[in-house]
């Protein structure tokens, strides 16, 4: 049996399909996961420029919750150097204007 032809970028979506931007507007658990993405990406853009250059593409934007905004390195190295960093990287927050929840570090596992 042929697998079903891919659909382009152009074409319509069947009516009874909701778009992803009205999907996420329909449903306050994934506006809240949305903003939730946005903020942890928007944190990690504050933080980047404080980054060693060579460390910048180790770390990723990782899980905000009530309980903390994960930072996600590469390697242990990374993961070590980032935890060393943390206060300077928590004041920075604060100055920009995110008060809480607290910065964690973990490592990306090797999948």
């Amino acid at each position: 049996m042929a697998a079903p032809p891919l659909r382009s970028r152009n074409t319509p979506l069947p009516s009874h399909t909701l778009g992803i931007g009205d999907a996420l507007a329909g449903s306050e658990p994934l506006a809240l996961l949305a903003r939730r993405m946005r903020e942890s990406q928007d944190r990690l853009a504050a933080i980047i420029p404080l980054l060693p250059p060579a460390m910048r593409a180790s770390v990723r934007a990782g899980p905000i919750d009530d309980e903390g905004w994960s930072l996600l390195a590469s390697s242990s190295a990374v993961a070590a150097k980032l935890r060393q960093m943390l206060p300077a990287l928590e004041a920075h927050l604060r100055i920009c204007g995110w008060n809480g929840p607290a910065l964690r570090v973990k490592l990306l596992s090797a999948a």
